[in-house]
């Protein structure tokens, strides 16, 4: 594992090949996986040209388990072969009512997982599970099974201000963070912090400092961490419903590992472990089952590290040539059409008056133009579609509108599209064409659509606030 790598697709087939992911080759993990909450979470982005006022959304994760699941019962099948003393334990969970049962489809998509990260790990190596009180205290008892329960050092609570606020019960304002090692030769760096005290204690004076807050003495961290979550005004904000805080992973990938190190986050969201690691020269591989996830870790480090990241890292999985974005969509509609819209900068939006994607660009005014995209994966194509795509982009108030397909559009829609009316820029002084069709192959090749230079939805994502404030949405 010499590179920087993102893989697309579920991680227990990427954990499970072996050319990939050897035996004993991370040095630290770091995992925020679905706490079994529950609830759908959305990635929201703001409109071009209209700031916080209107936001598009699209789901990044349903967090629900039931034995409806093929891949649960399919989990539970496999660890009754090779782990029959984990099996037994979810057996019975299963049995004991409705919301039992569906911890036990969790528990057995996490079981199954949680072996193959024991595998990758380096006798040296530490994992860290991020989780809440939803599903933590089985998730210690799982933890236990896999690494044994000797290596388990800390249950970290991270102490956080926002969210989780209710007159029915105490404020709900912690996770939990699990830090299992592989051995009980395992690497550490112990982390210092400030400690206020009112009286010297056993100190001597010399190990007091002053700052604005008092007195203080550095110690070694404790077990419980009072770090800001990321809120609605916090510049890193990007609107993904699960964001971390970099601090946080700043003071676990410090504490576990050394520069140099294997990082992986095998469930990355939008890539706050990979950041950090990145920041810390660390070498980093991270994992999603959404392109939606993969897309915005891509901006956020291409944003964040610029030409100095792009040539140093591998994105596995990620659709290359028409066969395999064949293969995409016939998988799933809705990722082939978000790793379309990914191919020309634009940001997702879910069905909504007939718009896949949506991104602007700046007019003279000063004020932001809007490009919306429609994609056609199917195998039949008509000119009735480029109509429709007329027509939405006037209802939208759109400059232009960009059509993309898998297909090799008709000659019917050709002439559709090159007749239609042009956008003039006054600042780029040209026309542009309103619609404009380009095929999956076509981008592929590096053929772009005409278009002037539009704005980063990264930049645009930064400013997005979640839909609703959940307990898990930090």
């Amino acid at each position: 594992m010499n590179t920087n790598a993102l893989y697309y697709g579920d991680n227990l087939v990427w954990l499970r090949d072996h050319q990939y992911f050897p035996g004993e080759s991370v040095d630290l993990i770091y995992l925020d996986p679905p706490f079994n909450s529950k609830a759908d979470y959305n990635v929201l982005f703001n409109e071009p040209g209209k700031g916080d006022k209107s936001q598009a959304q699209i789901q990044a994760f349903d967090d629900t388990w039931d034995w409806s699941s093929e891949a649960s019962e399919i989990a539970l099948n496999e660890l009754a072969k090779k782990r029959p003393s984990i099996a037994e334990f979810i057996s019975y969970l299963s049995k004991q009512g409705k919301l039992q049962e569906s911890m036990a489809a969790y528990l057995s998509m996490m079981a199954v997982r949680l072996i193959e990260l024991h595998r990758v790990l380096k006798s040296s190596g530490s994992l860290y599970l991020h989780c809440d009180p939803t599903a933590s205290h089985y998730l210690k008892l799982l933890m236990d099974a896999v690494f044994g329960a000797r290596n388990f050092q800390n249950e970290i609570v991270w102490c956080f201000k926002t969210g989780g606020a209710t007159e029915r019960r105490f404020g709900r304002k912690h996770n939990i963070i699990f830090f299992y090692t592989k051995t009980t030769n395992y690497k550490f760096n112990p982390q210092k912090e400030k400690s206020y005290m009112m009286h010297e204690y056993g100190f001597k004076k010399s190990h007091f400092q002053q700052d604005e807050k008092g007195q203080y003495a550095w110690v070694i961290a404790k077990d419980w961490w009072e770090i800001p979550a990321v809120g609605s005004a916090t510049k890193e904000r990007l609107g993904y419903p699960t964001q971390k805080p970099e601090p946080l992973l700043e003071k676990i990938t410090k504490a576990s590992s050394n520069e140099g190190d294997v990082v992986l986050d095998p469930f990355c969201g939008c890539g706050t472990t990979i950041a950090v690691a990145e920041r810390l020269k660390r070498r980093w591989i991270g994992i999603d089952v959404t392109w939606l996830a993969i897309d915005l870790v891509e901006k956020r480090i291409k944003a964040t590290y610029g030409a100095k990241i792009t040539s140093n890292y591998e994105v596995h999985g990620k659709p290359y040539d028409i066969a395999s974005a064949q293969a995409l969509a016939n998988k799933s509609k809705k990722e082939f059409e978000i790793w379309a819209i990914s191919l020309v900068g634009a940001h997702p939006r879910e069905h909504d008056g007939g718009v896949d994607g949506i991104f602007g660009f700046v007019e003279k005014d000063k004020k932001t133009r809007t490009i919306i995209v429609q994609v056609k994966g199917g195998d039949v194509l008509n000119p009735g579609m480029v109509r429709d795509l007329i027509g939405t982009v006037k209802k939208e108030g759109a400059a232009i509108g960009l059509l993309i397909t898998l297909i090799e559009p008709s000659g019917g829609m050709k002439s559709l599209a090159i007749h239609s009316e042009t956008y003039k820029s006054e600042l780029w002084a040209k026309e542009y064409p309103s619609i404009q069709i380009r095929t999956v192959a076509e981008l592929l090749e590096g053929k772009t659509f005409d278009l002037p230079p539009t704005q980063s939805p990264f930049k645009n994502a930064q400013l997005a606030k979640e839909k609703a404030q959940q307990s898990h949405a930090f």
